[in-house]
Formats: structure tokens, sequence, C-alpha cells
């Protein structure tokens, strides 16, 4: 039989620049408890694969690309009875090597909490606004034209103090640290998103579940944020396309 680990990871890989890849690979493998990290790459073609060789790591060359929450499920059935906790990771992201556990104590304190994210700054020190409520029609319009800013803050929660934890609506995919057994659950994401929308779809099954998700900005973790929708057509119109996906499922 093999050893349960403490907690498992998995970051979606496509054409990843190296160098940051490194440091989030090494911001988890420097936690102080029984881990695995599996890459799930879905470039074209497999040049990390002799890159990152620690035995705590599984490589799984996909091929071609299948999504973010795509890639992300093919390893539920390996996870399933493998970890006690799972965590969602972007390829752009670096944290303390205490903060997994911090945040793994506060999880556990509560039963009803399924998800825990910690806070999110840019590079630079800035705060990145990771909580949301549910998106609106309205507020996905007003935040693309930059109109009823007032309105579009409080549905990020700008009016609250941030520096407390509290339970918001959704919180974005960068870094989510699951209860194992209630990942598995609720099957992941949905993979009727090729990508965005999928981290506030995966929220709302939470809820349909009867759990909780926590912000917990008592620890922090830097991410890049590259914004590719708002630099690309092509991502555009996937954020579009998936929009639409999560309006017409949640009515």
């Amino acid at each position: 039989m093999k050893e349960k680990k403490v907690i498992t990871a998995t970051i979606v890989l496509y054409n990843e620049e190296i160098n940051e890849l490194s440091k989030t690979i090494n911001s988890f493998l420097n936690t102080p408890l029984q881990k695995k990290l599996f890459l799930i790459d879905n470039s074209p073609k497999d040049k990390l694969r002799n890159k990152f060789n620690q035995p705590e790591i599984e490589y799984i060359f996909i091929g071609e690309n299948i999504g973010f929450g795509s890639g992300h499920n093919t390893i539920i059935n390996k996870i399933k009875d493998c970890s006690k906790y799972h965590l969602i990771l972007n390829p752009d992201v670096s944290f303390e090597s205490s903060i997994i556990l911090n945040l793994i104590k506060t999880l556990e304190k509560e039963e009803e909490l399924a998800m825990i994210a910690p806070k999110v700054i840019f590079p630079n020190g800035e705060h990145q606004y990771t909580c949301r409520k549910y998106p609106t029609v309205l507020e996905m319009i007003s935040r693309k034209m930059g109109i009823f800013k007032n309105y579009v803050n409080k549905r990020e929660y700008k009016n609250l103090d941030l520096t407390k934890t509290f339970y918001p609506d959704f919180i974005h995919g960068c870094f989510q640290l699951y209860k194992t057994e209630d990942f598995v659950k609720i099957n992941g994401f949905d993979e009727r998103y090729f990508l965005y929308m999928e981290d506030v779809d995966i929220c709302r099954k939470i809820d349909v579940l009867g759990k909780k998700k926590m912000y917990y900005p008592k620890e922090e973790i830097t991410h890049i944020l590259k914004k590719g929708s708002s630099k690309s057509i092509q991502l555009f119109i996937r954020h579009f396309l998936s929009s639409v996906k999560y309006f017409y499922k949640w009515r």
C-alpha cells in the first residue's frame, strides 16, 4: 500500500516560462509536509519532461491543450486515496514554506469549510482583489467598459476590511487549497469551461455541497497575473464563451 501524503498539488502547464515555474515548484517543495506535485503539461511538446526529476514530482504529458479545468481533473482518481488536502496552483506564484501548513491548520478547524485561499499580491506588493461576489452581466460589461466603478468595487468586496477573514462567494483559482475529500465529491472543475469561469463555477459547486470557502489574509502569496484575455482577442473570445456557459448553467 502506498504511503498517504498530507498534501497533493497540481499545476497545469502550457508553454511555461521555466524561471517562473521553477519558483512555484520550489515554493511547494519547500513545504515541510509529506507531499506530491503533479505537473500536467498541455503543451504540444514535452520539453519539461526531464527538467524536474525530483521524487515528489510526477510529470504527466497530455500533448494537447485540453484546458485548465480538464488538466487539473486528470488526477482526481490519483488523489482520492492519496492525500488529505489538495492544492490548485498556478505556474506563476511564489510563497513562503510555512504558508500551506498554516492554511491547513485553519482549514481543519471548521468541518463545513471545503476550501481556503490566502491574500494575493502582485510582485510590486500591490493587492490583488481575488475575492468576488458571483458575477452579473452588468458587472462584466461595466468591468470591460470601465463604468459604474463603485458597483464593480463592491463586487470585489472593496467596501469590506480585507485584512480580516471572511467567506466570499468565490475566490480566483491561482491558489486554492481544498480538503481532498470535498474536491473529489464535487468532481473537480466543470470541464465544459476550457479557460476562465471554472474557478467561479467550482465555488458554486461547493455551495451546492453545503460547504464554505474562506479568504484568509493572514497568509499571503505573490502572483504575477498575466491578464491574458485583456491582451489577446482569442483569449477574450474564450472568456466571453465561458461566461455564456456559466450564466446559462446557473441562470
